[in-house]
């Protein structure tokens, strides 16, 4: 199932994005013609023009790697001088493809094409490889070998759709982008040693083809094909690889090139280095300060680092597998500060404070919400046997403490009504006790090895209610604060907790209900007789959160929910459905509940790409971009609201035409282009 059909294409525009920026970013080498230019831009690249995007292989973050249909893609969804990426290498007959790897096995069906064809073995820098190699079979002999993803933590669903290996000159016959083409050449030398000609290829390739960019990792390549494109030819650019790795073709580590930028000037006019070589991670994965390798690169001006925009420098290009994103970046979210203009109306809340950086419900966590920009910062209640209410995500204290290294673990019991497994619940432990414990941060998503912020793992103290209240309304920003209660009838009658009334006892005490705040209250419950209860004696708002998925609402039970709440909290998939992690179709629901005049709000927003359908890109921003644009919400729940504070001021949002990576996600067209055998 092939996706040259072009509409179709275009109505998947609104579909993609990922939060992967980069893995390589461009650095020009300094130029003094164009630093008078540079002074004068917002940008601080080596031009003064925005970075480029650079997509590497098409859109190879969602469709397989050197597809027209993934070169198509970033063409629709990114700037648009997007800069298509080719890997070039060369068949037994010398005609240069466009594929990510000199073995063919590594991107393609070439195994399953020819299973008689043994894989054979040659030295590749120095290192013997195996496999199917590309300078093993014609252009003829690939016609009916099929790509697909190279990277297996990648979905698999495109596979069956038979992407044919293409030709740099198909691809630009086919494509033609505005930005041009960037020809990377990885291994020279190999084909060299082989008797085939990378130089005399590109040469030819070039009358036909508009390249822009020709890089490689390989020194002597640059000074074979120094002088051979004239004055108005591509501009050349050395791939540094890591630093400990050895370029082939002087024997020296990438390592000590790199202090030798005057060495590589004679043959580049730029650099092309991981992302490690700028901003260095430490051992924990944190990024350790900046080096100095771009103000080396640029030298004439004093700059520091980081990648885009930080106001202290940015690099000239991002090389991605989603260029969608490396767009909005570079377009929406540069040159855009805390006190930007919102473009975009709806209400950031948090989800127990900024809880995927910091243990929930934790002063840190709630502190940093209000500093990332929450409108509503929100408190689920729990209560201590000595009747304090206080903040807490779970009942159980062994969801969010350290509870079980303690004595304390002692006191696990078993309570039917709340959990068939036995809890060590916050009614079994008085409040001194509690605000001793040690908070852990949440991770829900550890099975796939991603753990949040381990640094803050248990950073911060649990806070009462009352210094939750105190906290909001000593804000000047929040306009909001939503307490949560659940479990209120087991706790008034099995524990003699009565949860509805310290709740609003101490609102009363904390000066919430005498008009000295402005803070508005919101009272969440999954139980209606609880919000009734609330209604009853006093004037806060009710939200009544429905816990089930639901695909449509009726008149009936509508109107039903507006006899006890003023607004609605429901999850994203009661937005659009999904089967198998990918969009279905864009439910009623949120359109008849504010047609009832039924604010709704949806839960739950996370920054992991895991916790995002496919048709998000892995993307956190296009997410709320669909929710919020598309689909018209009123307000996103979320672990992480620097994010959604941050889109507020999307600066795309505010002209007259949305470019495409900002428009929102059509739900059904990832469905539609799944390969026939998934």
């Amino acid at each position: 199932m092939r996706l040259s059909r072009q509409g179709y294409l275009r109505e998947v525009v609104m579909r993609y994005s990922t939060v992967l920026l980069c893995g390589v970013v461009l650095i020009q080498l300094f130029s003094a013609q164009i630093d008078a230019q540079r002074s004068r831009s917002r940008w601080q690249t080596l031009s003064g023009d925005a970075p480029l995007v650079i997509a590497r292989g098409g859109f190879s973050g969602l469709l397989p790697d050197s597809s027209l249909d993934a070169y198509s893609l970033a063409t629709q969804t990114s700037v648009a001088d997007v800069v298509l990426w080719c890997d070039v290498q060369l068949t037994k007959d010398g005609v240069g493809i466009c594929f990510p790897d000199l073995n063919l096995a590594n991107a393609s069906t070439i195994d399953l094409v020819y299973p008689n064809h043994k894989p054979k073995s040659y030295p590749v820098n120095g290192v013997t490889r195996q496999g199917w190699f590309t300078i093993d079979f014609s252009l003829g002999d690939l016609q009916n070998v099929s790509l697909i993803r190279g990277i297996l933590s990648r979905s698999d669903k495109f596979d069956g759709n038979g992407y044919a290996i293409s030709t740099i000159q198909n691809v630009a016959e086919q494509i033609s982008p505005q930005g041009g083409f960037w020809l990377n050449v990885q291994h020279d030398a190999f084909y060299e040693q082989q008797n085939l000609s990378m130089s005399s290829f590109l040469l030819s390739a070039s009358t036909t083809v508009s390249i822009y960019f020709i890089s490689s990792p390989e020194v002597n390549f640059f000074m074979k094909i120094a002088g051979s494109f004239g004055r108005n030819g591509p501009s050349f650019v050395f791939q540094f690889l890591e630093k400990e790795d050895f370029e082939p073709t002087t024997n020296q580590t990438y390592g000590s090139i790199l202090s030798n930028l005057t060495f590589v000037k004679t043959f580049a006019s730029g650099i092309l280095v991981p992302k490690s070589y700028i901003l260095p991670l430490n051992d924990k994965r944190y990024l350790l300060p900046h080096t100095s390798l771009v103000q080396d690169a640029h030298k004439a001006v004093s700059e520091y680092l980081s990648f885009v925009d930080n106001g202290n420098f940015s690099v000239d290009g991002m090389l991605s597998d989603f260029p969608l994103t490396a767009s909005s970046s570079i377009d929406c979210f540069s040159h855009i500060g805390r006190n930007a203009t919102k473009h975009v109306d709806f209400l950031v809340i948090s989800k127990n404070g900024a809880s995927g950086d910091y243990p929930g419900c934790t002063d840190l966590a709630y502190e940093n919400a209000i500093k990332d920009g929450a409108d509503v910062i929100d408190c689920s209640v729990q209560m201590s046997s000595d009747g304090i209410p206080f903040c807490s995500s779970s009942i159980d204290l062994k969801d969010t403490t350290m509870v079980v290294q303690t004595p304390f673990s002692k006191r696990s019991t078993t309570v039917p009504e709340i959990s068939p497994n036995g809890g060590i619940y916050t009614f079994n432990l008085t409040w001194p006790e509690i605000q001793n414990l040690t908070p852990a941060i949440s991770n829900p998503y550890k099975v796939y090895d991603m753990v949040r912020n381990p640094e803050k793992r248990n950073a911060g103290k649990l806070m009462s209610l009352s210094q939750f209240l105190g906290l909001a309304k000593n804000s000047t920003t929040l306009s909001g604060v939503l307490i949560s209660v659940d479990n209120a009838a087991y706790l008034r009658e099995k524990q003699g907790l009565d949860v509805v009334k310290a709740v609003l006892e101490t609102l009363t005490e904390s000066g919430y209900s005498n008009g000295t705040t402005t803070t508005k209250v919101m009272i969440q419950s999954t139980n209606s007789s609880v919000l009734v209860d609330f209604k009853n004696q006093s004037k806060y708002e009710t939200v009544y959160r429905i816990e089930e998925t639901i695909r449509d609402i009726s008149d009936s039970a509508i109107e039903d929910i507006k006899k006890f709440a003023n607004a609605v909290v429901i999850n994203k998939v009661s937005v659009f459905p999904n089967s198998d992690s990918f969009l279905s179709k864009h439910t009623n629901v949120v359109e008849r509940l504010q047609k009832s005049q039924l604010p709704v709000y949806v839960e739950l927003f996370q920054n992991e790409f895991v916790a995002q359908a496919y048709d998000f890109f892995a993307d956190a921003t296009v997410e709320i971009n669909t929710y919020t644009y598309g689909a018209s919400i009123n307000g996103t729940i979320t672990e992480f609201p620097f994010t959604a504070a941050r889109y507020k001021r999307n600066r795309c949002l505010g002209r007259d035409k949305i470019p495409q990576y900002m428009l929102p996600i059509q739900p059904g067209g990832l469905l539609d282009i799944v390969s026939p055998l998934f």
